[in-house]
């Protein structure tokens, strides 16, 4: 299959739009059903999507579902835990006082993605990548971090916060080396495969240890079906864009690409909110735009 070296740009863009909205969808519902409750409603509600994703690619293609080798499932499997640890370390970093310090911390992520890239899959990075990394990332730290956070900082949400961004790397790189090992050239229908087996093994993993541990989260869960099912689409959707980038390009470019999210989350503060953007805010914003364009400059 021929791809366009600038396709991966533009499954990012989407995939962060998806997540925004989604995490602000999840933010609200935690309040009615509790942490692990919001993170199993991504999971639970996602699934049956990625499964009409799925037949959708098999129909316009006309391939057979591809037969993952033995590699395939320590990649899966392990990626399919980290996210559902990061996505509850992230919406107990929400729920922190010192919520913007956690979430600065949480996105760190890049630098990690970069550096168990390299590690574990051996996606060498360039210097001026490295770099636009670099620059992105002290972007995002420089927006979040206000003028005396730090001092008042504790322990719990910048150890909450660092948790979340290295379970979301890890997560980044397994599937990345999940979608790798099934070795077909079909890209699209590999990223698709890989999403639903991780969304079922997510939903599965986390009705199971609700049943047991919690069933009134359950019972909560499904009188919430209306905004958990806008939920769990916005999941699935941001997350086979994800894949896709995964798939033709290394998860370091991808999830530097994603701090646009920030960019996003400010435009919305600043144009629907009306609240005004700082000086220091304005610094961050040109030092990630400043690593994005480097980014795909490098590339």
């Amino acid at each position: 299959m021929i791809v366009s070296p600038w396709l991966w740009v533009v499954f990012t863009l989407i995939a962060a739009a998806a997540q925004t909205a989604r995490n602000a969808m999840q933010r609200e519902l935690t309040v009615t059903l509790g942490t692990v409750g919001a993170t199993h409603v991504r999971f639970l509600f996602g699934f049956p999507f990625a499964l009409l994703f799925l037949a959708g690619v098999l129909f316009v293609t006309g391939k057979p579902v591809p037969r993952p080798p033995l590699e395939f499932w320590p990649w899966v499997i392990g990626a399919s835990f980290a996210q559902v640890l990061a996505t509850a370390l992230m919406l107990a970093a929400m729920g922190e006082r010192s919520f913007v310090v956690a979430i600065a911390y949480i996105k760190t992520e890049p630098v990690q993605v970069a550096l168990f890239g390299l590690v574990v899959l051996g996606d060498r990075l360039t210097w001026p990548i490295a770099l636009a990394i670099l620059i992105a990332t002290a972007g995002v730290v420089l927006m979040s971090l206000k003028p005396g956070a730090a001092a008042q900082v504790s322990a719990k949400p910048t150890l909450i916060g660092i948790g979340s961004g290295t379970m979301f790397a890890l997560s980044a790189i397994c599937y990345r080396g999940a979608i790798l090992s099934l070795d077909n050239p079909d890209f699209v229908l590999t990223a698709t495969l890989t999403l639903v087996v991780g969304l079922g093994l997510q939903a599965a993993l986390l009705s199971l240890y609700l049943a047991l541990r919690d069933p009134g989260v359950l019972r909560a869960i499904v009188k919430a079906w209306r905004p958990s099912l806008f939920a769990g689409f916005l999941g699935a959707l941001a997350s086979q864009f994800w894949y896709l980038g995964f798939a033709i390009a290394t998860a370091a470019s991808v999830r530097t690409l994603a701090l646009v999210e920030v960019l996003m989350a400010q435009a919305v503060s600043r144009f629907i909110f009306k609240q005004p953007t700082s000086p220091r805010e304005a610094a961050g914003i040109v030092l990630i735009v400043a690593g994005v364009l480097l980014l795909l400059y490098a590339h």
